[in-house]
């Protein structure tokens, strides 16, 4: 609590003055925390002076507020393009980040619980620099470090706002941030070096090394790739929900599930279900795998029913067996922008909507994904598909971009689709009985097509890749899938940290999941 206050002091966070009259105080609280690294070790203890920002008004104690932040999409997206140029991904950490920040209107505090000043025990601080709980505080910082990067020569990137490039000698130099804590690489070491210097020149800083736990996800910097998993996270929930014991299954969801609204079933605790499935959704950082079992078990969290709750907890015991599997990101391998659209024709029991799904590769790097359910009722698998293909285009230019801040021009990006009737809607504008009454929002991938920022190509359904999000599978697909999308298991050896092969299917495997597929078609 010392070091924290010392620390305000140096920065000229507060200064002690009288309330003026009309003027209203916030008051502060302490937080104790103990951070952990990605075994659970405690690695710090600190106390931190917080603001009871909720009391605060808007017009009055603060304007605009607004700061952004990385997604979840760009960091994968970082990741992956540091595997293809084979460099170090490094961390930092500003210590008391928003202390930085210069706070634009007057805020008054009162003073800390435990460090009253003596003599002057009615005075309050007038804050100089942002406190944490302020609202303008994450806006406050970031115009701070902004400033600071454009003013060496940074350049902010003009789809992502967090993402900051500098080209030196025809190196490339890439910053990524998420409020205080920074990620960065580079295609030559000395310059991640200087911008370490450059950083420590303004801010007070701690330097973490290698990147290896960052926002939940672990990354394994391999020689011959990155992977990226969240195995402490599974066993945290899987402990959490008291699953630790539980006996694994083979895949997330059965292939006969049935799951429907159940209104005659037991009712399940509804908090800790919802519990389960916000636990779940941010496990799909990193496992796609999953997804769309738990969008499916999302559905019912405003009633949830026990068959709903044995189908979450199929999901965890399926984690349970595989809770060391994640992407994988070879060095090895082209960096071509690729995408995967697929759909499954009303498959949902309430209102017969279809699902959308859709991946996005560089090379055999998998990097963003997605699965929702489509806003209205599709009259044909041909519609469901096409809207399908809409959605994963906008995703496609979204990453387009984005690549542009790395200097990389992608064009006429191809879109695969297993359904030939879409992808002769994409390409012949002709309004008839089949097209007549999809929404117009649908149709911007025509365009698209048109102005040759992608192509249309067929894939057989067997090489799908975004099948993995439309339903469930028996366990030959299923394994089949992963190694479609690059996912792998994570091996430790007497401290030694691979990629396990064994788990993956091989063609045999591929050939039987075939196999069953022709006899189910059949009823045999």
């Amino acid at each position: 609590m010392q070091e924290e206050l010392s620390q305000f002091e140096k920065l000229g966070v507060w200064k002690l003055v009288d309330l003026p009259e009309g003027q209203r105080k916030i008051n502060t609280k302490w937080v104790f925390k103990c951070k952990r690294d990605d075994r659970g070790v405690v690695v710090r203890k600190k106390a931190r002076l917080v603001v009871q920002g909720f009391s605060q008004q808007e017009g009055i104690d603060f304007t605009e507020v607004y700061a952004p932040v990385a997604r979840l999409e760009a960091i994968r997206i970082f990741l992956a393009f540091a595997s293809w140029k084979n460099f170090k991904v490094y961390q930092l950490d500003v210590k008391s980040a928003f202390l930085y920040g210069k706070v634009k209107e007057e805020v008054y505090v009162g003073q800390p619980l435990g460090f009253t000043d003596p003599i002057h025990k009615n005075k309050v601080y007038l804050l100089d620099k942002a406190l944490y709980g302020l609202h303008q505080a994450p806006r406050a910082w970031y115009d701070s470090l902004s400033q600071h990067l454009l003013a060496n020569q940074f350049i902010r990137g003009k789809v992502d706002a967090t993402l900051f490039t500098k080209v030196v000698d025809g190196h490339l130099l890439i910053v990524q941030i998420y409020v205080d804590d920074i990620i960065f690489g580079s295609t030559n070491e000395k310059l991640c070096k200087d911008f370490e210097q450059v950083m420590k020149q303004k801010f007070e800083m701690s330097s973490m090394g290698e990147m290896k736990f960052f926002l939940g996800l672990q990354v394994e910097q391999l020689p011959e790739g990155i992977f990226i998993h969240q195995t402490k996270y599974v066993h945290d929930i899987l402990e959490k929900f008291g699953m630790s014991s539980s006996t694994p299954a083979a895949t997330p969801l059965a292939t006969n599930h049935g799951i429907h609204p159940d209104l005659t079933g037991d009712r399940a605790d509804e908090t800790f279900y919802r519990s389960m499935i916000g636990s779940l959704m941010y496990l799909t950082a990193s496992r796609p795998d999953i997804m769309y079992p738990t969008c499916l078990a999302a559905r019912f969290q405003s009633n949830p029913r026990a068959s709903h709750m044995i189908i979450v907890k199929r999901i965890l015991r399926y984690l349970k067996g595989t809770p060391s599997l994640g992407l994988w990101y070879p060095r090895k391998g082209d960096f071509t922008l690729e995408g995967y659209s697929d759909s499954d024709f009303g498959c949902c029991k309430v209102n017969a909507k279809s699902t959308t799904a859709g991946c996005q590769f560089f090379g055999p790097r998998l990097v963003t994904w997605q699965c929702k359910k489509q806003t209205s009722v599709a009259l044909s698998t041909c519609e469901a598909e096409y809207v399908s293909a809409s959605s994963c285009c906008s995703q496609i230019l979204w990453i387009q971009q984005q690549m542009r801040d790395y200097g990389l021009q992608f064009l006429n990006t191809p879109l695969f689709v297993d359904n030939e009737a879409a992808i002769n809607i994409t390409k012949n504008p002709v309004h008839h009985a089949k097209t007549k009454h999809i929404e117009i929002r649908h149709h911007f991938i025509r365009d698209c097509f048109e102005k040759k920022l992608i192509r249309i190509e067929k894939i057989h359904t067997d090489e799908q890749k975004a099948d993995l999000h439309t339903k469930a599978f028996d366990k030959n697909r299923f394994q089949y899938l992963l190694k479609l999308n690059g996912m792998k298991l994570l091996s430790v050896s007497d401290g030694i940290v691979s990629v396990d092969e064994s788990t993956v299917a091989d063609e045999d495997e591929k050939q039987s999941a075939m196999v069953c597929r022709f006899f189910t078609c059949f009823g045999i």
